[in-house]
């Protein structure tokens, strides 16, 4: 028996060795997963038309694994009574939120035949619809300020304290100034934050120039589910795509970090969907985080180890040795374009560098070019599209040449 007991453990000092040796990775280091959120979603506790905790188990239940509700210039703590409008959808609702949540959650009152329902707080509806590992509810606000006649929205994920709006003389120091009370509250609490910024063209509200003069801004929406955000530009505005790419020019020339783009839902009507209603499920990220937690997705976030999409799932998105590698979960009977965008050393402007047809490419960044991005388009329709965004679509990060 002894001799067994010493061959065993020869055994497992030499898998140890073998493992030193070729560079293996333990086991027990957690491997990356992908979880699908959504950053910008909006409640009763502002100008949203649903509970929190129906918001929140919508995505649940539609494979989505955490959510911020950014509702504007607000958190959802202390008492709030919400006025249900009497209109039938509304009414409805109630009802069905009643019927389904049940007189122990439900607390409500009629006064002169009007419905008022007080409202869950973060910590009561996060504690319900949370489960560790699988559904994560991230606490934030939408910063909504203006200058003069333009609307300024700025997004704060995983707030501790509510931020008023600073105002400021001009659009980019408003932008500035509420983004500089987020970076505060983050070194002040020691816990990370994500602030972004929202719907740039909202009544063409922030300019190319406004976000070229931002300091310590690395996100903005590239794609807002809202109808009225003008994702798309017009005659005298550039897209939003068209910005990105500019800003990170800019960026570039100024050794600035790289902006990063995301797509939200902005969602606010949960009963009535279509065109002109902002609804839920139009745009998320995708995030390689190695836990559920809201450090941990923020941090990779940070890193640039994200996409977004408005339909479209990647099974494969690496980069290594300076080959960004993309590999799209096809579905039957739909065809995908994949085009490499970037910009090439000495022009001013990105253009395709690479175009191919299927589910499968690889783009080498070469010394003569500046930064690459992926964006992938589906011939399958989007099931509630905005503006003329007719097709689901995906969206890499862009990436700088890694130094050999």
């Amino acid at each position: 028996m002894d001799k067994i007991k010493i061959l065993i453990a020869l055994l497992i000092l030499a898998g140890a060795s073998s493992c030193r040796n070729n560079n293996t990775v333990p086991d027990i280091i957690p491997k990356k997963q992908w979880y699908k959120g959504n950053l910008h979603t909006h409640s009763y506790w502002s100008d949203g038309d649903e509970f929190p905790e129906v918001i929140l188990d919508w995505y649940k239940t539609r494979g989505y694994q955490f959510v911020s509700l950014s509702d504007h210039n607000t958190l959802a703590e202390g008492e709030k009574w919400k006025a249900i409008p009497a209109d039938s959808v509304y009414q409805n609702a109630f009802n069905a939120y009643l019927a389904t949540y049940g007189l122990d959650w439900v607390n409500y009152k009629i006064e002169s035949g009007q419905t008022y329902v007080k409202l869950k707080t973060y910590q009561e509806y996060r504690d319900l619809t949370e489960e560790k590992d699988k559904f994560l509810v991230i606490q934030a606000e939408e910063i909504t300020d203006k200058y003069e006649d333009k609307h300024l929205h700025m997004n704060a994920t995983n707030i501790q304290e509510r931020i008023d709006p600073q105002g400021g003389n001009s659009v980019s120091e408003v932008l500035q100034n509420n983004l500089d009370q987020v970076i505060d509250q983050s070194k002040r609490t020691g816990v990370p934050i994500l602030p972004h910024i929202n719907h740039p063209n909202f009544f063409y509200s922030i300019s190319l120039e406004d976000m070229y003069s931002l300091e310590g801004e690395r996100f903005f929406e590239v794609y807002n589910g809202h109808p009225m955000v003008h994702n798309m530009g017009d005659s005298t505005h550039i897209s939003t795509e068209e910005m990105w790419d500019l800003i990170n020019i800019s960026y570039i020339e100024k050794k600035k970090p790289i902006m990063y783009g995301l797509a939200t839902d902005d969602s606010h009507h949960y009963h009535k969907k279509g065109k002109k209603w902002s609804n839920a499920g139009r745009g998320w990220v995708m995030v390689q985080a190695d836990t559920l937690s809201a450090a941990s997705l923020i941090n990779a976030m940070e890193e640039g180890k994200f996409y977004a999409s408005t339909g479209i799932t990647l099974n494969t998105l690496k980069f290594e040795n300076n080959i960004l590698s993309i590999q799209v979960a096809g579905e039957p009977g739909i065809s995908y374009s994949i085009d490499f965008i970037g910009l090439k050393k000495g022009n001013s402007k990105t253009s395709v560098l690479k175009s191919v047809s299927g589910i499968n490419a690889n783009f080498e960044l070469t010394n003569d070019i500046e930064f690459v991005r992926c964006k992938i388009t589906s011939s399958k329709l989007h099931d509630n599209p905005i503006e003329n965004i007719a097709h689901e679509m995906a969206w890499t990060q862009p990436l700088l040449r890694l130094q050999e």
